[in-house]
């Protein structure tokens, strides 16, 4: 059940796809929707700090909570139009430190959604995705920048292989699936595959069982560098309005960050994926 949703707002006043993607998946579910803006600290190498003014800092927080408030204020009356109950929360810390809150935070929401990290405008939804989706022990929905549409569920697809971060995706993305009118279950092998195996079967039968319209599809590749790719072309083939898949990734420095086949999907992404790790 999606009762609790928690949306990330950039603090900048253009339109937000993000946003606007979360509201209409509250108003679907009837979810109380959280807003969580953070006021970002400029980050300033020690052996800068004495040589800067404290008025300047000063300065620069006082903007960013401003400009915080004032995202707050517009996600609640967008709440309200879209029939949704709603708070705000207001954090100010640096990126290291927003990326830490939004982690434990999201670990009590049924959800997180954050707006896909955009390169030409760069900001802190990186690091915030990988927080949620590595240490929040929930799912994350990611939305591409460019969407327009509110949520449907006309045709979800599920990229399955099997390992547990795709289980733990599927089984998060049970109340998605449960409004979809047609559950896609996509299996991309690399290698030379087993043709008397059917990957992918025990799981549609078990959403078969969720009494879920199923349509199982195998694609196989020549390696891993097309798993990414491979993918891509079958959401945007299939029109698909959901893609369900595990988030992957690997550690550097003790920290996760997104593996390959991950980064692929969400750099190129053409369609709300809802990941969990």
């Amino acid at each position: 059940m999606i009762s609790d949703i928690l949306i990330h707002l950039p603090t900048s006043k253009e339109p937000d796809a993000g946003v606007d993607y979360g509201l209409s998946v509250g108003s679907a579910f009837k979810a109380h929707v959280t807003g969580l803006a953070f006021a970002l600290e400029p980050l300033v190498a020690p052996m800068y700090f004495g040589a800067v003014p404290g008025e300047i800092f000063a300065d620069f927080r006082r903007d960013a909570e401003q400009a915080a408030a004032e995202a707050a204020a517009r996600f609640q009356k967008a709440a309200e139009g879209a029939g949704c109950t709603a708070d705000t929360r207001l954090v100010t810390t640096t990126i290291d430190g927003a990326a830490d809150a939004i982690g434990r935070l999201a670990r009590v929401y049924d959800l997180t959604v954050l707006t896909q990290p955009n390169p030409d405008k760069p900001g802190p939804e990186a690091a915030l995705l990988e927080a949620v989706l590595f240490e929040s022990g929930r799912s994350v929905l990611v939305v591409p920048y460019v969407q327009k549409k509110p949520i449907e569920f006309d045709r979800v697809l599920i990229a399955w292989d099997g390992g547990r971060p795709a289980a733990r995706a599927v089984a998060e993305a049970g109340p998605f699936l449960a409004k979809a009118k047609e559950v896609q279950i996509l299996v991309v092998e690399s290698g030379k595959p087993d043709l008397k195996a059917v990957p992918g079967a025990d799981l549609a039968r078990h959403l078969a069982r969720h009494n879920l319209k199923v349509e199982l599809r195998r694609a196989v590749v020549s390696g891993d560098a097309d798993i990414d790719a491979t993918i891509l072309n079958e959401i945007s083939d299939s029109d698909v309005d959901l893609v369900v898949m595990g988030g992957y990734g690997h550690t550097r420095l003790r920290e996760f960050v997104l593996g390959g086949v991950t980064r692929g999907i969400i750099g190129s992404m053409t369609a709300p994926v809802l990941m969990a790790h």
